[in-house]
């Protein structure tokens, strides 16, 4: 595992002493590594739901009310 060293402004080096002092972490480098895991996993999920939404405008749009397109899926569903 690679050592950085890195500067906090107060108000983030104390949120984060109070997290290790309330045995949530045991260290300030556990905490750091686990927000960067969980900002990753936020912008895989992100990376998902852009290709999704690129994806549906690229398909087109439509001038269907929601009670027709939901009438058009449940015909589709049901066969």
């Amino acid at each position: 595992m690679s050592r950085q060293s890195i500067s906090f402004t107060e108000p983030n080096d104390e949120w984060l002493k109070s997290q290790v002092e309330s045995k949530e972490y045991s260290s300030k480098s556990e905490l750091v590594n686990d927000l960067i895991r969980q900002a990753r996993k936020q912008q895989v999920e992100i990376d998902w739901i852009r290709v999704k939404l690129e994806k549906a405008e690229q398909s087109g749009f439509t001038d269907q009310s929601r009670e027709q397109i939901l009438a058009q899926s449940k015909t589709l569903l049901n066969g």
